[in-house]
């Protein structure tokens, strides 16, 4: 038995000394959940493409989300926004840094206690199993190290800090256990496909769970397994109508991108788009491996089962090379796969879903009051089990604060302080005033997305992503001026809203509300920027 096989088992054994035999029995009947989360994977470039069993195995026995969203294109604030239900401006975590809230100790005093996983273990009477990547400063020691297991988890086995395949330290329930680069031992992926079967075995059988497994793939440095290096040699990325083309029209950062790219970064964001398909190919193997416990251990039937991303991607649109960051469908759109009881084969959903909806839909599943929380999103399971009496929302809000050095990027010391993440060509993928809010409305009239920028020109950026659906043609200038006064309004009430006013009708909702006297050009609403001297007095 492994170590982590025995650690599972004892802590399984002592659960069940402590269940009566009448909760026990209560407990059983509750569906188990399973969530899968990926790192970095898109799902308008392909990255659903390599996941063939993923496919078949919970694509095709469930539903698939085709307007699936996150609030913000980066991994720190995204995740947080799955564990809280909350978006970035009210769980205060805007970048991946400490000073940004990224697993800090204001985070862990102020949002850990209350977050989904938390409630579902001390209010449920759920076991929770964690495995991967948490929050990309988790194990800091300037945030109690790895020593550090957040509340609502039986069972934790943390990554320090960011993605990694070989070379990593996790955390097992608190005691630091290294890792080398073995690959029988040490890859991370089948670690925690291992670690979650051994769960499944020695885990109580009286308890409803949840599991969360949070894989590196398809995350840098894109390390595969060795029986994957030689996948797809003939794959490149995709020459969509956006890809390598200047974006003109567009906030000064994406204007700054050389178009066209140089033939070493074309064939660099290539290789890397090779890599991240290869990586996921042991996400395959992990999912493959977790169903067909399940179905073993007859609790298949009595598991939902969600597939997704923290963010999005992008490989050569607008002539950026790669990253996220950017309020484009590339970087904010994302796969949500489900399966469960009551869910029919085969579905396609198109209601605009973002990743705050999660935590609100397991606490749903597990039989918990949402009025209790103070969640922004909204439970799923209406739109899971097909009810057609469901009144979803038209909009969300996208919002994120951009990163950058007070002094020169040494790479690129002609574009001035303040950018970051460049290339050796001078093309940044971040900037300090890359800060914005966006509204993303669909509706049955509209498919639209409004953006503001906090920069000294208040840059605004607006698509009508039906006609135009890879975002080429900024329209801030020629749409009706009521339609951007109507959407600037929207955009405030969005960024100040909290829980229930988070859920409140869109512009193109019969139910909206309007006061004509906000007008766009005098009531400009910047988007919202947390400083760190701010978050302390959260």
């Amino acid at each position: 038995m492994s170590a982590a096989a025995a650690a599972v088992r004892g802590l399984a054994l002592a659960a069940l000394l402590v269940l009566s035999p009448a909760r026990a029995a209560r407990q059983a009947r509750r569906p188990n959940v399973v969530l899968i989360l990926t790192d970095d994977q898109d799902v308008c470039l392909g990255g659903m493409t390599p996941l063939k069993k993923t496919n078949a195995l919970i694509a095709q026995m469930g539903v698939t989300f085709v307007n699936a969203y996150v609030p913000s294109a980066l991994c720190c604030p995204s995740r947080a926004s799955i564990l809280t239900g909350k978006y970035p401006h009210n769980h205060h975590v805007v970048n991946n840094t400490l000073e940004g809230n990224c697993s800090s100790k204001l985070w862990q005093k102020i949002q850990e206690p209350y977050t989904f996983p938390a409630l579902l273990k001390t209010m449920c009477g759920y076991q929770t199993f964690f495995a991967g990547k948490y929050l990309n400063e988790y194990g800091a020691e300037d945030a109690g190290g790895v020593g550090h297991v957040p509340p609502g988890w039986s069972f934790w086995y943390a990554l320090e800090k960011n993605s990694k395949y070989y070379n990593y330290t996790l955390s097992v329930n608190g005691k630091a256990r290294r890792h080398g680069e073995n690959y029988s031992v040490d890859y991370l992926t089948d670690v925690l496909a291992n670690m979650s079967l051994d769960f499944l075995e020695y885990k109580s059988n009286f308890e409803p769970f949840f599991m969360m497994i949070s894989t590196p793939a398809p995350h840098s440095p894109w390390t595969a397994a060795p029986q994957y290096k030689k996948s797809f040699q003939n794959v490149s990325a995709p020459r969509n109508s956006n890809f390598n083309i200047h974006g003109k029209n567009k906030h000064w950062l994406i204007r700054q991108a050389k178009t066209p790219m140089t033939n070493s970064s074309i064939q660099f964001l290539d290789d890397a788009y090779r890599k991240r398909w290869q990586t996921l190919l042991s996400v395959d193997d992990l999912i493959e491996k977790l169903v067909k416990k399940l179905e073993l251990n007859g609790e298949l039937d009595n598991t939902y089962i969600f597939y997704t991303s923290d963010n999005g991607y992008h490989t050569g649109q607008f002539s950026l090379p790669i990253d996220k960051r950017q309020l484009y469908e590339f970087d904010i759109k994302v796969p949500l796969l489900v399966r469960g009881p009551g869910i029919k084969p085969n579905q396609t959903n198109k209601m605009l879903v973002a990743n705050i909806d999660l935590g609100p839909t397991i606490l749903d599943i597990a039989g918990y009051d949402l009025n209790k929380t103070q969640m922004d999103g909204m439970s799923l399971l209406p739109l899971l089990t097909g009810d057609k009496n469901v009144t979803w929302r038209s909009d969300f809000l996208v919002e994120y604060q951009g990163e950058g050095y007070n002094g020169s990027d040494p790479t690129c010391p002609g574009l001035g302080p303040g950018v970051t993440h460049c290339f050796p060509d001078c093309v940044c993928e971040d900037s300090y005033n890359n800060t914005y809010a966006c509204v993303r409305t669909l509706s049955t009239s509209w498919d639209l997305q409004y953006c503001e920028f906090d920069d000294r020109e208040v840059f605004v950026e607006v698509y009508n992503l039906t006609a135009d659906p890879h975002q080429i043609n900024n329209i801030a200038k020629t749409i009706d001026q009521e339609i951007l006064e109507k959407m600037n309004y929207r955009l405030m009430m969005l960024q100040s809203c909290s829980g229930a006013t988070c859920r409140t009708p869109g512009v193109f909702d019969p139910g909206y509300r309007f006061d004509p006297r906000l007008m766009f050009s005098n009531h400009g609403v910047r988007a919202r920027r947390f400083s760190a001297q701010s978050l302390k007095g959260t």
